[in-house]
């Protein structure tokens, strides 16, 4: 990692603008009051990390609308740098409306046309920007389209020569892709650049085009990068290494919405990675973050403090290795 580094972690990617369904258990045809929300899985990881007590950094783009100045106000508050969040003129903020049905029941309409966040371009200052952190994390909606595609690539070749750990995060959005099978393609293709992946099964399953756990987890360690993730859902998680492997179960809590409950697992993993802890360690410290995003409603406005992981990071549950 870059040891003189004025950020601790650099990330590149979506933002969006969230509406949330304020009336429960209500079809999202039938909602009439909704809450709003900073959101996308780069702003939301961002936020994460940032809460838990890490310098963080942001480049994306947002449309040059009436949303903007909500989106930039609300990182500025949490302390995220945003020199690098650029304001386009003709382009849209992400949106996206949800449906909160619990436990299990969370549709969502996005209205991404013409997305902002897919026209990053990495100048001058975007790779100073990601020279100065020691941990660069990008994911796969970036690579979706160009320029951002070329610039998320470029940006990991300019973290991997200065030094950092790079992570990339599967991230797959149907609606943004031609076809899963490009999608995974696309992805494959920044791997030798990538230290950390992180996937759920499906996004491991098109990113190597098997659907084997253990030919899943030898595609991607062949690959390049030197630790997997696979997120199982309510079966919990497995980190995967060349000598090492290792699994951790959920934490039981009340579901009250289950979105964003992967960037809180990011959050969570990678703050405890940055600050060196053992592998098991970080496992516990994803799933806690995560547990405490499921059970509130939105995902950046739920992203926890390291004060509201304590009381599940006692020695209850267990890590094993697999």
């Amino acid at each position: 990692m870059n040891p003189t580094g004025s950020f601790d972690v650099c990330v590149l990617g979506r933002i969006g603008y969230d509406l949330y369904a304020v009336e429960k258990n209500r079809p999202l045809a039938e909602v009439e009051h909704f809450s709003r929300h900073l959101g996308g899985s780069s702003a939301n990881m961002a936020v994460g990390l940032a809460r838990l007590g890490l310098h963080a950094a942001l480049i994306s783009c947002v449309g040059k609308d009436l949303l903007a100045d909500y989106l930039l106000d609300f990182l500025k508050q949490e302390g995220i740098n945003t020199t690098c969040v650029r304001l386009l003129q003709g382009y849209n903020t992400s949106l996206c409306l949800s449906e909160v049905s619990p436990p299990d029941r969370f549709p969502q309409v996005f209205y991404r046309s013409n997305p902002a966040d897919l026209q990053v371009v990495l100048g001058a200052d975007e790779r100073e920007l990601i020279q100065q952190a020691s941990m660069f994390v990008t994911n796969g909606t970036s690579l979706a389209s160009s320029p951002a595609r070329e610039s998320a690539i470029e940006a990991l070749k300019t973290a991997r020569a200065a030094g950092l750990r790079t992570i990339f995060d599967v991230d797959y959005r149907s609606n943004s892709w031609i076809s899963p099978q490009n999608a995974g393609q696309i992805a494959r293709g920044v791997l030798p650049w990538t230290d950390v992946v992180l996937g759920n099964e499906d996004e491991l399953d098109l990113l190597t085009g098997k659907d084997d756990a253990k030919a899943q987890v030898a595609a991607v360690l062949n690959a390049g990068p030197k630790l997997l993730i696979r997120k199982l859902g309510s079966k919990g998680v497995e980190a995967h290494t060349r000598n090492e492997s290792y699994s951790s179960p959920p934490y039981p809590m009340p579901v009250t919405c289950a979105i964003g409950g992967g960037d809180g697992f990011a959050a969570g993993f990678l703050y405890a990675l940055h600050r060196g802890r053992p592998l098991p360690e970080c496992l516990r410290y994803g799933n806690a973050a995560a547990a405490v995003v499921v059970s509130r409603v939105s995902c950046a406005d739920s992203m926890p403090r390291l004060e509201d992981l304590e009381p599940l990071l006692q020695p209850t549950a267990s890590t094993a290795e697999v």
